[in-house]
C-alpha cells in the first residue's frame, strides 16, 4: 500500500473518530444545557413573583385580588415572537401559588385550586426551607412530556406562609434544541469533510513529493544523471539537500581526499626529520651532536605517536552516535584533577592554576570524554600561555546550559584563524618554539562537545583567550 494512501487512512481514521466523539459529546450536552439554562430563568421568575404575591397571600386576599384575572390575560397572550427562527405565538409558563400548608391558593391553569401539592418536592422541599424544583410528565408513557417546576418560598419575616411555583413543560424547549443539534450536526459534517478533503490533499502532495525525492535516488544510485527535485516544505527541502550532499561527497570524495593530502603532508615532516637524523647517526661525530641527533629522533616519535593516538581517539568520537553513559560529572572536580595533573608543568613555567567553578556544578555526560576534552583545552592554553601568565577555569548557568570557560593569559589568536582552529590539523605556532601541534585537539573537542548535545566557542578577550563548552545541565 502506498504512503500516502497509509498516511490519508491513518489521518481518516483519527480525524472521523475525534470528529464523532466531539461531534456526539456536544450534541449530548445541548438538551441538560439548554434545560440548566431555562431552569436557571425560572429560578429568577419565581423569586420575583414571591416577592410581588407576598402582602397578598400574607393577608389573605390572594384570590379576592386581581391576580386570577392577570393570570388568566397572561395564558391568553400571543408574543408572535421570533425567537433564531423558531416561532413563539403562545405563552408556556404555569403559575401557582399555595399556602404554607401546600395547598394551592391560586393556579393559572384554573384546575388545581384547592388542591393539596405538599406532597410535590417544588411544595415540599421549599417549606422545608430547601430548594424546591421537580420534573414530572404528564403523560408517564411519553418522555417527551416532562414538565420542569421550580419553586420559590413566600417569606413573612423568618416564616414561610406560602410558595409560589413556576412550570414550564420541556416540549416548548424542544424546537430551539433540536434546531441547534441539526445546525451542529450540518457545521461538523461539514468541518470533518474539509478535513478529510486537507488530509487527503497533503497525503497527496507527501507522497508526491517522496515519489520524486526516490526516483531521484535511484537515478544517483544507478549512476545516471539526475536533477535534485524542487521540492516545497522546510524538512523535505532539507532531506534533498542532504541526499544531494551526501551525492557530492560519495562521488568526490572530497572529504577523504583533503584528510589524507593533510594528513600525508603532516607526516612528511616528523619523517623526513627521523630519516635525515638517522643518516647522520651513520656517520662518526662528537657524542654532544650524536645526543642531540637522537633527542631529535624521539622527539620527532613521541609527534609522531601523539599523532596516531589523537587521529584515533577523534576516528573513535566521529563514529559514535551517541554516549556510552550519562552520568552527573562534577566540574569543580574534573577541573582540581587537570590542573593537579599539569601542577609540575604550571609550576615550571611560573603560571596560576585558578579554579573557579562553583563546588555544586554538575554536568550531565560521559566523565571520560569530559576529562580529555578539558585536557586538550588545558594542554593547548598551556602552550599559549607566557611565564607568569593565568589559567582560569570557570563556570556559569545559562539559559539551563552550562558554559564552562578556560580563559588563559597570551596573544589574541589572529581573526583569520578564529573560524578555522577546529578543522583538522590546522594549528597556529607556538610561541616558546614556533612548532606547531598536529591540529586535532581543538577538533577532538568539538566533536565531544556536539555528542553532549553543546557547542566549543573560542574568542579573544580583553588580555587573553577563552575557550567556552557550552553544555546541558545535568
Amino acid at each position: 500500500m502506498p504512503l500516502g494512501v497509509r498516511i490519508f487512512l491513518v489521518y481518516f481514521l483519527f480525524v472521523g473518530l475525534a470528529g464523532w466523539f466531539v461531534l456526539s459529546t456536544v450534541m449530548d450536552e445541548i438538551r441538560p444545557g439548554v434545560r440548566q439554562s431555562t431552569e436557571e430563568t425560572l429560578v429568577d421568575t419565581a423569586n420575583l413573583l414571591a416577592e410581588i404575591l407576598r402582602e397578598d397571600v400574607k393577608h389573605g386576599r390572594l384570590q379576592q385580588s386581581h391576580w386570577p384575572e392577570l393570570l388568566k390575560a397572561y395564558g391568553l397572550r400571543q408574543p408572535q415572537a421570533r425567537i433564531w427562527g423558531v416561532e413563539k405565538s403562545a405563552v408556556s409558563h404555569r403559575i401557582y401559588v399555595t399556602d404554607a400548608k401546600g395547598v394551592v391558593l391560586l393556579d393559572s391553569s384554573g384546575v388545581a385550586v384547592g388542591q393539596d401539592y405538599s406532597r410535590w418536592n417544588d411544595v415540599l422541599l421549599t417549606l422545608r426551607g430547601e430548594y424546591g424544583a421537580r420534573s414530572t410528565r404528564e403523560d408517564p408513557a411519553d418522555e417527551d412530556s416532562s414538565v420542569m417546576y421550580v419553586a420559590a418560598p413566600i417569606h413573612d419575616g423568618e416564616q414561610i406562609i406560602g410558595v409560589v411555583s413556576v412550570a414550564k413543560p420541556n416540549k416548548s424547549l424542544q424546537p430551539y434544541i433540536e434546531r441547534s443539534q441539526h445546525r451542529l450536526g450540518w457545521l461538523g459534517a461539514g468541518l470533518i469533510v474539509l478535513g478529510l478533503l486537507i488530509g487527503g490533499m497533503l497525503s497527496w502532495w507527501l507522497s508526491g513529493s517522496l515519489r520524486k525525492l526516490t526516483r531521484y535516488a535511484q537515478a544517483v544510485s544507478q549512476g545516471q544523471r539526475a536533477e535534485l527535485p524542487a521540492l516545497r516544505g522546510g524538512e523535505l527541502t532539507q532531506l534533498a539537500q542532504a541526499v544531494q550532499k551526501m551525492r557530492t561527497e560519495l562521488e568526490g570524495k572530497d572529504y577523504v581526499e583533503r584528510y589524507v593530502h593533510t594528513l600525508t603532508h603532516e607526516l612528511k615532516s616528523p619523517l623526513a626529520a627521523i630519516r635525515g637524523a638517522a643518516e647522520l647517526l651513520e656517520s662518526e661525530m662528537p657524542v654532544e651532536q650524536r645526543q642531540r641527533f637522537v633527542a631529535n629522533i624521539a622527539s620527532e616519535g613521541a609527534r609522531l605517536q601523539q599523532l596516531i593516538e589523537r587521529l584515533l581517539n577523534l576516528a573513535l568520537v566521529e563514529q559514535r552516535q551517541g554516549l556510552e553513559e550519562r552520568v552527573a560529572v562534577d566540574l569543580h572536580a574534573l577541573a582540581d584533577e587537570l590542573l593537579q595533573a599539569q601542577a609540575a608543568r604550571i609550576q615550571a613555567a611560573g603560571l596560576r592554576g585558578v579554579n573557579a567553578i562553583p563546588s555544586d556544578l554538575f554536568v550531565q555526560g560521559e566523565r571520560f570524554l569530559l576529562h580529555q576534552a578539558l585536557a586538550n583545552l588545558l594542554d593547548n592554553a598551556l602552550d599559549f600561555t607566557p611565564p607568569g601568565g593565568e589559567l582560569r577555569f570557570d563556570a556559569e548557568i545559562d539559559a539551563q546550559r552550562v558554559e564552562l570557560s578556560l580563559f588563559n593569559q597570551g596573544e589574541a589568536i589572529p581573526e583569520y584563524a578564529l573560524p578555522r582552529l577546529t578543522e583538522r590539523f590546522y594549528s597556529l605556532p607556538r610561541p616558546a618554539s614556533g612548532r606547531k601541534s598536529t591540529g586535532l585537539g581543538l577538533n577532538f573537542v568539538q566533536e565531544v562537545a556536539l555528542l553532549h548535545g553543546g557547542e566549543l566557542a573560542l574568542s579573544n578577550l580583553s588580555g587573553g583567550v577563552r575557550a567556552c563548552l557550552r553544555l546541558p545541565l545535568a
